[in-house]
């Protein structure tokens, strides 16, 4: 590898001195006066570009560096100098410029200064060379690298679990199938179709969470997550919905609903905590550009205590507060998002945990109360979006597992190796999910879920 260093390291005093090269990409040429040129490089390492110096005297300068435009790619070494402009540090002064890749202006989609979000997901290859897009994957990939440093530090084993799968973890159906299947053939013959002629000799699936295998794996290794790409065949065109998205999920053996709530507020603020500490150029421009006060919003996720309540006493102080809602509140009725967002930023001003919903609209899974009519859930709300993580302590008994399976008509045959581990050596366990682009949108503000994925999956886009 070459002496060349990222253009984020080029925009600090100290690394002032001769021999500096960079590469990159150009923002923007202006051309002086003067007989020479200034260029803003940028090479997706930091939001700020480097400003070059590019003189006259250059070999190339009239043939090639007064003919670049927005999107060429570029190396340029020279002397880095402290700046004398406002706003800036350093300026490299160029004594070789090489360009690497022209970009036609006439046809480059980035030339104009600003395009719509909607318009940039049709060059969805070329938007993160913008600054919103590029400043969201920077804290993506924060999310991503803190959330394995994490769970590194507080002894859970990082295991993955299957993408293509027969078992349905959340029961709503909402899956695509994997098939080897002629599928025009089938449509001919018109008739049932035989299995035992398709790869796995069953019907498979893609996944929708890893939860359940990773229970498998918290019940030898003790501590366990699973980080991965899930699916979700759910033809919805929310600003909030992915069919493809990327789920967090912790398992953890002799964990009660307690410890599972400890963990996950300690979980969030540290994430949260190590993007303010490592993205602070980035946060202060969502904050300026995307959403004003996103910085103190999760300041207060980090600062505060979460507060806990339960779902029986949310629904009377949604039923009591005089707040008009659109959707109906009654006991054992889902929670949307506008009672979540009431309840975390007007009721109690903070960040907050919901624990004991009804059964009847929890999975299989979860742990049934002593009251026969709750279970071990909970739901981390924070201001902004409401939930953000949901998880519970799972069903350990064996005999209250089977009779919840089939209470939702969900065969012991299809779940053996699950009932499996409550005959040998049963133990409380408990775990969550957190949704990466759900933990993107919210701590950078950005309005829509397609924003905060590299190659959004929704219906009827799968281009590239």
């Amino acid at each position: 590898m070459s002496d060349w260093i990222p253009v984020k390291q080029a925009r600090m005093a100290e690394s002032v001195g001769p021999n500096c090269e960079i590469r990159g990409w150009v923002r923007t040429r202006r051309d002086s006066k003067g007989g020479f040129s200034f260029l803003e490089i940028n090479d997706g390492s930091s939001l700020g570009n480097v400003q070059v110096v590019a003189p006259g005297e250059l070999s190339n300068y009239a043939s090639e560096v007064q003919k670049l435009t927005v999107g060429c790619s570029v190396v340029v070494r020279g002397e880095l100098q402290s700046s004398p402009a406002k706003g800036q540090a350093t300026e490299l002064h160029a004594n070789e410029i090489r360009v690497l890749g022209w970009a036609d202006p006439e046809h480059y989609p980035l030339q104009k200064k600003r395009h719509s979000f909607e318009k940039l997901r049709e060059w969805a290859h070329l938007r993160t060379r913008t600054n919103t897009l590029g400043a969201v994957m920077r804290v993506r990939d924060q999310i991503s690298q803190s959330i394995h440093q994490f769970f590194h530090e507080n002894g859970f084993f990082y295991v993955n679990t299957p993408i293509i799968t027969a078992s349905d973890c959340e029961g709503a159906g909402e899956m695509f199938r994997v098939t080897t299947l002629d599928l025009e053939r089938l449509a001919k013959s018109g008739g049932p179709v035989n299995f035992s002629f398709d790869f796995f000799d069953k019907p498979t699936f893609l996944t929708v969470s890893g939860q359940l295998e990773a229970e498998t794996y918290a019940t030898s290794l003790g501590r366990v997550y699973t980080f991965g790409p899930t699916f979700r065949a759910e033809n919805s065109n929310t600003s909030r919905h992915l069919a493809e998205f990327w789920m967090v999920e912790p398992e953890a053996s002799f964990f009660d609903l307690s410890d599972n709530m400890q963990l996950a507020e300690k979980f969030l603020k540290q994430v949260f905590g190590d993007v303010l500490e490592h993205c602070g150029e980035d946060m202060e421009f969502f904050d300026l550009r995307i959403e004003k006060g996103k910085i103190d919003q999760i300041r207060g996720v980090i600062d505060k205590p979460f507060q806990h309540m339960t779902y029986t006493d949310a629904i009377k102080v949604l039923e009591t507060c005089g707040e008009s809602f659109d959707y109906q509140i009654q006991w054992g009725s889902d929670l949307q998002a506008e009672h979540e967002r009431f309840l975390t930023e007007k009721h109690v001003g903070g960040p907050l945990i919901l624990t004991d919903y009804p059964s009847t609209i929890k999975p299989f899974y979860m742990r049934v109360s002593d009251d026969g009519k709750t279970v071990a859930a909970m739901d981390v709300l924070v201001p902004g979006v409401g939930e953000i993580i949901g998880g519970s302590q799972r069903e350990e008994r064996l005999d209250v597992l089977q009779r919840r399976m089939a209470e939702q008509s969900l065969s012991d045959d299809d779940y053996w190796w699950y009932t499996d581990l409550r005959k040998y050596g049963t133990v409380p366990h408990a775990g969550f999910g957190l949704g990466l682009e759900r933990a993107v949108q919210y701590v950078t503000g950005m309005a829509n879920i397609r924003d905060v994925i590299p190659f959004p999956r929704t219906p009827g886009s799968a281009e590239f």
